[in-house]
């Protein structure tokens, strides 16, 4: 049987080699260039089984020889490779019909697997257009090269001609509406609305209107009708962020939709056909909320269609130098200074934990260039910097919680870059402190909620009210 033929394209003639060999010894017969006038000359005779081409060559851009290749040989597929490495290089080479897009440096074992997927593959489908095209590097939402990024790049370059439902999960300021952005503006659905929506920011009662919207007389001070969010977003993308404090009434709702692509109105009776994209998010870990009853097993597989998970920023340090050098530009071109970090200063950066992840460093960057004179900001400024975002930690017998939790909400809001607590934000504050202490108490008694009561000093029936309405679980067959 003949061996398969792979046409490799690569200006560096390392790689080219390197390439070559694993190839051969896999049992492939391998031709190697370093142009893509060779390579296009070769693809015209009708060689080559599989392409390996790298973006970046003397006479030609790899990406523009894609479709050229697949209008005449549409059997031919096509592998990417690149040293560019961003979010735009994953999707154009996706929407311009290659069959894989792979960022250098790779695993040679990755690349022999992919050929291999790629001759047994069927044939793919027609290229579609693309409007990443002219986009500029400067304007993407994700910036970073570390491996955990790029493969969140190739995910979602594989999902952009999709309409596929998206569970994003990552800490606070990791990016996950950036991501859920990144899905509706490169995807099919670009030239709908976007509309997010964060079921931590609306009160439990109020979250089903905003969805689904309300008829006039629905409820008391429904003076007309109003569209929800649903409705809103026809035709395009709609962002469930902090899906995981969704109240159970409207997670049945929202499984009715994701079911029979339908829904109805607070206070209406006609259905009405859902055409949007659904993209969650959550920082909470979906499964133990499950286990605690606090959410729908059955909701959760029904948005759990691809997950993609956020790393934080402490997991992809090599990327900070470069999310620096995006926010000082960002912050240059709104009129702040132009500023540089040296050596010193950037390393205690990739050292930092950053509780607060990419959001915490991009506001330290605009901290930087907007109170300091330096045009080269050193370890001391850095320093200083961090200190002042992460205080020490105080034993409570030294200055009383109060000083405690005032240091922690103080750090919780500059990390997220708020001086104050948004508005509408106090209760939810007071529900996340209420509930830990409230499920503290109960473990404590056992489930009793009568003592549980006496110790926090509660009305028995004030307890079971507030233990309705923070969904906490309770031991079934405690005293009451």
């Amino acid at each position: 049987m003949t061996a398969s033929t792979v046409l490799v394209a690569d200006d560096d003639s390392a790689i080219r080699t390197v390439i070559g060999q694993a190839l051969e010894r896999a049992g492939y017969e391998v031709r190697t260039t370093g142009n893509a006038a060779t390579l296009w000359r070769w693809v015209t005779d009708g060689q080559g089984d599989v392409v390996i081409t790298d973006v970046i060559m003397p006479d030609e851009n790899g990406l523009d020889l894609v479709p050229r290749i697949r209008k005449i040989r549409p059997e031919l597929r096509v592998v990417v490779m690149s040293a560019q490495s961003t979010l735009l290089t994953a999707v154009k080479a996706t929407e311009r019909g290659a069959f894989e897009y792979l960022p250098k440096p790779f695993d040679l074992n990755e690349l022999i697997s992919v050929v291999k997927r790629a001759l047994e593959a069927p044939r793919p489908a027609a290229a579609g257009s693309s409007r990443a095209n002219e986009a500029d590097d400067e304007a993407l939402p994700l910036i970073g090269r570390s491996p955990a990024m790029q493969e969140i790049y190739r995910t979602l370059a594989r999902l952009m001609a999709t309409d596929l439902t998206v569970l994003i999960n990552g800490e606070s300021g990791t990016g996950k509406e950036l991501v859920a952005r990144a899905l509706h503006d490169y995807g099919k659905r670009r030239n709908g609305p976007f509309i997010a929506i964060n079921m931590a920011a609306i009160p439990r009662e109020l979250i089903e209107s905003e969805l689904f919207g309300h008829e006039k007389g629905a409820f008391t001070g429904a003076t007309h009708r109003s569209a929800g969010r649903f409705e809103q977003a026809e035709g395009g993308t709609l962002f469930l962020d902090e899906i995981g404090d969704m109240p159970p009434e409207a997670q049945t709702r929202l499984l009715r939709v994701l079911q029979e692509g339908e829904y109805t109105t607070v206070g209406g009776r006609t259905s009405i056909r859902a055409n949007v994209r659904i993209v969650a998010a959550t920082h909470h870990e979906l499964r133990q909320l499950i286990r605690q009853g606090l959410f729908r097993e059955d909701l959760y597989f029904r948005l759990n269609v691809v997950p993609i998970r956020l790393p934080p920023l402490r997991e992809r340090t090599s990327d900070i130098p470069e999310l620096v050098r995006h926010f000082m530009s960002r912050a240059a071109a709104e009129g702040l200074p132009s500023k540089m970090l040296d050596a010193a200063a950037m390393e205690r950066l990739k050292a930092y934990r950053w509780p607060g992840n990419v959001r915490e460093l991009e506001n330290l960057v605009r901290r930087l260039a907007a109170l300091y004179s330096e045009e080269v900001i050193g370890l001391d400024i850095i320093e200083a910097e961090l200190s002042d975002a992460s205080p020490a930690l105080v034993e409570p017998e030294a200055d009383g919680l109060g000083p405690a939790v005032e240091r922690h909400l103080r750090g919780y809001f500059s990390a997220h870059g708020d001086t104050l607590p948004a508005a509408g934000l106090f209760d939810r504050v007071l529900r996340e402190v209420e509930k830990p202490l409230i499920t503290m108490t109960l473990e404590a008694t056992r489930g009793n909620q009568i003592r549980a009561a006496e110790i926090l000093g509660l009305n028995r029936n004030t307890l079971r009210k507030k233990i309705r309405e923070l969904s906490i679980p309770v031991l079934r067959g405690a005293g009451r």
